[in-house]
């Protein structure tokens, strides 16, 4: 028997699709409340405020800050000089380039294309080709509808609050079709072709995910490929810069690592299983968070029933034995190697 309550629900959610069709400021408050209130609408987009404006060299800087990604810092440079560039022939009454704006990044989960693709939206605005410069996020579930006619629908509204930013879709080969099968991914990326021609000024999209699986979709269909203009590859950090990451992380919330944890954290992340389901920064900021996890206990422990005797080094000392009490605590199995060998460890995943 139907749940009155989940029949009602879905009725709701069919009427803030059928909103959508008017593109009136007035509609959009309408369906924004209603997407709030009601599950699976309007969900799995996240809108980055730029904040105010920076300068280019502002924006290069903080590029250049960011940990590793060299390959990648050097594709950006290139991009923004060639922009630079056609800018300037422009001026000079010079025949500009046509070439597309929109860009595929290609990478595991972790190694920043959020934020490359944050900071580009800025540097946009900074050379006067976005007027905003902001960020919109968004992955299937964001364009997708449940109803037929509905996908066109969603993914012109998110196209709407992206224009004159960055429209990024993470994990975008989720929209091609699978197995051959057509479903209403495909109507998702039909719409999406057209209005990056119709607002090719005022819009720049970057489709984002897995090597592998993008390679797959920017094949699905044959359209794709030919309106990105480039590749990008963000290869998983090294060990080293892991652990300048989680250092970093450390420092931001006022941490310090005592003896042996730089050791700790090398066999950590030297012994992790590397591939798709490495999440890079990502683990790297969940094991820090874990670790804290692991000294409150300690210091719970240690200090009996009377926590206010902690000094102030203890509240901001992380320990090799917190961290990798957290890396067990993730899922990592350590076992110890040679006999009186303090730093020597060998990790392996523990079975799911």
């Amino acid at each position: 028997m139907t749940n009155p309550l989940e029949e009602a629900g879905k009725r709701l959610r069919h009427v803030a699709e059928r909103i959508r069709q008017n593109t009136s400021s007035e509609v959009d408050w309408l369906s924004d409340q209603l997407e709030g209130r009601i599950p699976g609408v309007g969900r799995n987009v996240t809108f980055s405020d730029p904040g105010p404006p920076r300068t280019l060299e502002e924006l290069q800087a903080e590029l250049d800050s960011l940990i590793g990604l060299e390959k990648v810092k050097e594709q950006v440079r290139a991009l923004v000089a060639f922009l630079q560039v056609q800018a300037l022939r422009k001026q000079n009454g010079l025949p500009e380039v046509a070439t597309s704006q929109h860009l595929v990044f290609l990478g595991n989960p972790g190694t920043g294309k959020t934020t490359i693709a944050r900071l580009l939206a800025q540097m946009y605005r900074a050379m006067g080709l976005l007027k905003r410069g902001h960020l919109v996020e968004v992955d299937r579930a964001g364009l997708v509808a449940q109803y037929v006619g509905m996908t066109a629908i969603k993914t012109d509204r998110v196209i709407r609050r992206a224009l004159d930013g960055v429209l990024f879709i993470d994990e975008a080969y989720a929209l091609s079709p699978r197995d051959g099968r057509w479903d209403f991914g495909s109507e998702a990326i039909e719409t999406l072709l057209k209005r990056m021609e119709d607002y090719r000024e005022r819009l720049i999209v970057i489709v984002a995910g897995y090597p592998r699986l993008m390679e797959a979709f920017l094949e699905s269909n044959p359209g794709l490929r030919s309106r990105f203009g480039r590749e990008i590859d963000f290869p998983d950090y090294s060990s080293d810069e892991l652990i300048a990451i989680t250092t970093r992380f450390a420092n931001e919330h006022r941490y310090t690592f005592g003896e042996g944890v730089e050791e700790a954290l090398r066999d950590i992340f030297r012994g992790s299983a590397r591939g798709e389901g490495f999440g890079n920064a990502r683990f790297a900021r969940t094991l820090f968070e874990q670790s804290l996890n692991a000294q409150a206990i300690r210091l719970a422990d240690d200090a009996g029933k009377d926590l206010n005797a902690l000094e102030r080094d203890d509240l901001t000392t992380l320990t090799a034995s917190d961290l990798l009490a957290a890396a067990r605590a993730l899922g990592e199995g350590v076992e110890l190697g040679e006999p009186g060998s303090r730093a020597f460890f060998r990790w392996r995943r523990k079975a799911s």
